[in-house]
């Protein structure tokens, strides 16, 4: 039987899956149907716990935390190709996570029952979800010690080069993102956010538009932090 490669695609593209063969592709993807999430829906929060791995096809997901003050700390921005929600099926619960579509978003979702039968059993995969884990977990500290020692300049490059999207040949990369949506990603206030924008804009880094920013300058703004430090 011939495999639908679009049936596939969200294991394909994983890691964790690089040397399955056909029909454990095959079985896999029948355990993990697709779902479309719009701009600003939640795939899950504390309140809707979550006993699924969602496997990243298309768009941008945000993963938060809220502080007891109300402050929204991003910790990752998760690009296609990507799996989470996978801690808590793996016994490490993420009770204080939301995850938000920051795009029109695709995603593979696989129970909990076909993740421990199909994932967690097979010894290669399983070992592979650790080091994924353990990479993640080593982010979110980086992030974390951001959110403390970096300025918001510092934040806002960060965040805007980790949004860039590469277009057409010699066309510069362009993120589509509202001053107010930067701002709960860096975590400031969007008038902060508006004057930091403004800075990067008359130094030449970035172009503004209405609901996007183009990146004229991925180097000038990955150097930001190390120019602002201190």
């Amino acid at each position: 039987m011939s495999i639908d490669p679009e049936s596939t695609w969200c294991l394909a593209e994983v890691d964790i899956f690089a040397d399955l063969s056909e029909s454990e592709m095959q079985q896999m993807a029948e355990a993990a149907p697709m779902r479309t999430y719009p701009p600003g829906a939640m795939l899950y929060t504390p309140q809707q716990r979550t006993e699924t791995l969602f496997i990243l096809k298309q768009g941008r997901v945000r993963i938060f935390r809220v502080s007891a003050d109300g402050r929204a700390l991003t910790t990752a921005i998760l690009t296609p190709g990507t799996i989470f929600g996978e801690m808590v099926v793996v016994g490490q619960l993420m009770h204080d996570n939301f995850a938000e579509a920051l795009e029109e978003t695709v995603v593979c979702v696989m129970s909990s029952r076909d993740v421990h039968r199909l994932l967690l059993a097979d010894p290669r995969i399983a070992a592979r979800i650790s080091e994924t884990l353990g990479r993640r977990l080593a982010l979110l500290e980086q992030r974390l010690s951001d959110a403390i020692f970096k300025s918001v300049p510092e934040r806002v490059a960060d965040t805007l080069v980790t949004l860039s999207t590469p277009r057409a040949l010699g066309r510069t990369p362009v993120v589509q993102v509202t001053h107010e949506q930067l701002a709960a990603l860096v975590g400031t206030s969007r008038e902060t956010t508006t004057k930091v924008l403004g800075d990067l804009a008359d130094r030449g880094l970035i172009g503004l538009g209405r609901g996007r920013i183009h990146v004229l300058d991925v180097a000038g703004l990955r150097g930001i932090g190390d120019r602002d430090r201190g």
